[in-house]
């Protein structure tokens, strides 16, 4: 019996003494893997605060030495994943750097022919103001237009730009009368130059009392067409003169339609197609250079255009057009031609309401007293 409670006891005791070393082993094992396990806690802390610089050495337990191997691999390309990108941010920086400088001296380059391209628009602009007030000056005045006699006159343009491409004159030379009026294609400052030269030939065959309807035309052209030749320009322009003497027209030129008037209101309206061919266009328009002689009874009249005013547009890009000019012109036939004049600019005007004005509005009314 006292063996068996020696055996007993040696039995409890060992059993205490490995349930101690279990425990101790336990505790030895729990606080290494806890330790471990805190180092890459702190690790990734560390990493986290942006020091990739750190690493953990994690030995004696596998599963751990694994996880401590696959954390260091992380720092290393979490490391070498930042340098690069360091790397392309200092580069993206250096070509933001290199292409602000570029901007820069782009925007100063810019700013200088900005100042420059403002020098030549003042340039220009006094150019244009100049040509502009060249045409205004070369316009018949309404006095002189009143000392002719024989005929009530009435004129009127208005360019659509700086510089206008119509002509119109009147000019007279004892009893010989001329009337013209043309328009020169485009706008701007050519076209203006055109025009001027265009009224100084007409004014020169006037002087020198030339009133062949094929020589002067043709003469003129040529001018017209060699100054055009020489600044290498293609402009053209349509042409129409009336010679008046003692109630006699005789019309010639192309341009467009004549509207000829009766006392009565009755209206004709004459085709210069055939009587001309566009100025400056061929070096020669002999064989196309017609006329067309017409009888004014008192109260008669003509009235001349540009197509400034039969292509006026409105809102609804509606055309103004011949026949409705024709109703003004008839409704106003009994007043004088100023007042006719002035009738039918304001009903172009009314027609075209806000609408952008494209062309010259050119108009010459006359009327046989």
């Amino acid at each position: 019996m006292e063996q068996i409670n020696t055996n007993a006891r040696n039995t409890a005791l060992l059993c205490l003494l490995t349930l101690g070393l279990a425990t101790a082993a336990g505790i030895f094992i729990s606080r290494r893997i806890t330790r471990l396990i805190l180092n890459l806690s702190e690790a990734s802390q560390a990493i986290a605060q942006g020091n990739l610089d750190r690493l953990v050495n994690v030995q004696g337990i596998r599963e751990l030495e694994t996880l401590g191997r696959s954390f260091n691999q992380m720092a290393v390309q979490l490391r070498e994943s930042f340098a690069a990108l360091e790397q392309v941010n200092k580069e993206l920086e250096t070509r933001v750097e290199n292409r602000t400088a570029e901007l820069k001296a782009a925007n100063t380059e810019i700013s200088l022919l900005n100042n420059k391209l403002k020098a030549e628009n003042v340039r220009m602009s006094a150019e244009l103001n100049v040509a502009r007030k060249l045409q205004e000056m070369i316009l018949p005045k309404e006095k002189e237009l009143t000392q002719i006699a024989p005929l009530d006159i009435a004129g009127f343009m208005e360019a659509a730009a700086e510089v206008g491409g119509d002509y119109y004159d009147v000019l007279r030379n004892n009893q010989q009368i001329k009337i013209g009026i043309g328009d020169v294609t485009g706008h701007g400052l050519e076209s203006g130059v055109l025009m001027i030269m265009t009224q100084t030939a007409v004014r020169t065959l006037q002087a020198v009392n030339e009133h062949d309807p094929v020589k002067a035309l043709s003469a003129l052209n040529r001018v017209i067409y060699q100054n055009a030749k020489r600044m290498n320009s293609d402009k053209n322009l349509t042409l129409a003169l009336i010679d008046y003497q003692d109630g006699v027209l005789h019309l010639y030129g192309q341009h467009e339609e004549a509207i000829l008037v009766r006392t009565n209101g009755e209206v004709e309206r004459i085709d210069t197609l055939e009587l001309g061919f566009p100025i400056g266009l061929v070096d020669d328009i002999t064989d196309f250079v017609a006329q067309k002689q017409i009888q004014l009874s008192p109260g008669d009249g003509v009235v001349l255009y540009t197509d400034g005013i039969t292509e006026a547009e409105n809102n609804q890009r509606q055309l103004y057009g011949i026949d409705r000019l024709i109703t003004v012109i008839q409704r106003y036939w009994q007043h004088s031609a100023s007042e006719i004049r002035s009738a039918i600019v304001e009903d172009v005007r009314n027609f075209i309401g806000d609408s952008k004005v494209y062309d010259d509005i050119t108009l010459v009314v006359l009327k046989q007293k």
